[in-house]
């Protein structure tokens, strides 16, 4: 079959929406009521399309515009020239030069990662596109899979019951959760609903006491189930080895409780906690510094930050060789980001934690059928590609609401969000505590 195929691509077409996001909570504010997202299309000459996903704000967008032009012509796949082409894309953009943005949940960004962020969205696409035609799923693409579901753990946030008066959004049903109770009674719908085994309390949002309580109280609700703390760098040294001294018993990991890789390095020499990062490790340039240091025991990769699903392998490899554990970090991301994630990790040797996942936070997704969670786990699709299909319905209305957008939401902006209630609010000086 592959043999009469023509993979080269006729078509790119790029598609950004906006999803429904409920009002989580986190250091620099909470979450608006709509997150951006980038749908990519790659359509070959034969007329088979692959689905990739990345983030949707403006700077993004500006990148991948100049890049899908580019991308036609070429043959879906020509994996390894997606880099090269978004360096020669990103040479003509003034915008795209230099340092982007400094600090916020995903460490310091610039320009390299940005370039890697989108052409994670198109490598996708063009995976599951090059699947398709050859009639393998994406794990075969990338060496075979080494089990049948990939563990995912349940992802935990302080939250509203409903985003600030006068802001118009998208209900749930989750309720409040803004003390021990409210975050233990959240994570026994995950546990009902979806079967997770293990959580992750996202914090730096309340005093590191209140948060230290409320993994107490997961701990004594939910005995022998991993439990894992992630303030986003908001704590000090001091800060964070005093709440790892309170919680050692019962963490499976503290997460990026300090900013940056010579403060996690000095904590981790302190304790015996284990730290994991999508902070402090985000590139392959990162590694060296934080490895060699013994700042971090499990780095949590994310195929959207490192550039895709072979970039994901390369560095779970890496982390091998040195002994790092490895698992994978989540953004507010719909199920074509769900199902590459799944692939890839099925196909990581030694992947002894459970991964994160918005997933279950986000009602409105692009597929004709919602990925499911059976015992806090997905099932491996052995199907072509990524074993998805886009909903042509849902993606228009999402995008329409994207083009009716005021221009308040294409850019995610916790901190703004966070005004809407408390106007004098701005993004905490970290530490925060």
């Amino acid at each position: 079959m592959s043999a009469t195929r023509d993979l080269t691509i006729a078509e790119v077409r790029l598609t950004p929406i906006l999803v429904a996001d409920p009002p989580l909570l986190n250091t620099q504010g909470v979450h608006q009521p709509y997150t951006p997202r980038l749908i990519v299309e790659v359509v070959t000459a034969d007329g088979i399309t692959g689905a990739g996903e990345t983030y949707g704000d403006t700077k993004y967008l500006e990148l991948a515009r100049p890049f899908a032009a580019k991308l036609v012509g070429r043959r879906v796949s020509d994996l390894n020239g997606l880099s090269v082409l978004a360096d020669e894309v990103a040479v003509d953009g003034a915008r795209i030069s230099g340092q982007v943005d400094v600090g916020g949940l995903r460490g310091v960004q610039t320009a390299d990662k940005l370039r890697l962020s989108v052409v994670s969205g198109f490598e996708v696409a063009c995976l599951d596109a090059l699947g398709k035609a050859l009639g393998l799923p994406v794990h075969a693409l990338l060496g075979g899979k080494v089990r049948d579901t990939v563990e995912y753990s349940a992802y935990l946030f302080y939250k509203w019951a409903d985003h600030p008066e006068g802001v118009v959004g998208e209900r749930d049903d989750w309720g409040a959760a803004v003390d021990p109770a409210g975050i233990v009674a959240q994570a026994r719908r995950f546990k009902e609903r979806y079967g997770f085994t293990s959580f992750k309390l996202k914090g730096g949002v309340f005093p590191p006491d209140e948060e230290i309580a409320a993994i107490r109280a997961l701990a004594e609700a939910f005995p022998g189930h991993p439990l894992r703390l992630d303030p986003n760098g908001a704590w000090s040294v001091e800060t964070s080895l005093k709440v790892a001294d309170a919680l050692g018993d019962v963490l499976e990991y503290l997460e990026d409780p300090a900013l940056g890789t010579p403060a996690m390095a000095e904590v981790a020499s302190r304790t015996s906690v284990p730290l994991a990062t999508n902070m402090c490790v985000t590139t392959f340039a990162e590694i060296e510094e934080a490895f060699t240091k013994g700042a971090v025991q499990v780095v949590l990769s994310d195929h959207h930050y490192w550039g895709g699903l072979r970039a994901t392998r390369e560095l779970a490899a890496i982390c091998r060789t040195f002994g790092v554990g490895v698992s994978m970090h989540s953004n507010t991301h719909l199920g074509i980001s769900l199902a590459a994630m799944t692939q890839v990790a099925a196909t990581v040797p030694g992947l002894h934690h459970a991964c994160d996942s918005h997933y279950p936070w986000q009602s409105e997704d692009v597929l004709t059928s919602r990925l499911t969670f059976e015992n806090g786990a997905v099932r491996v699709s052995d199907a072509p590609g990524l074993g998805v299909e886009l909903d042509r319905d849902r993606l228009e209305f999402l995008h329409r609401r994207w083009l009716d957008d005021d221009g308040s939401s294409r850019d995610r902006d916790d901190a703004a969000a966070m005004r809407v209630a408390e106007p004098g609010w701005v993004t905490p000086v970290v530490p925060r505590w």
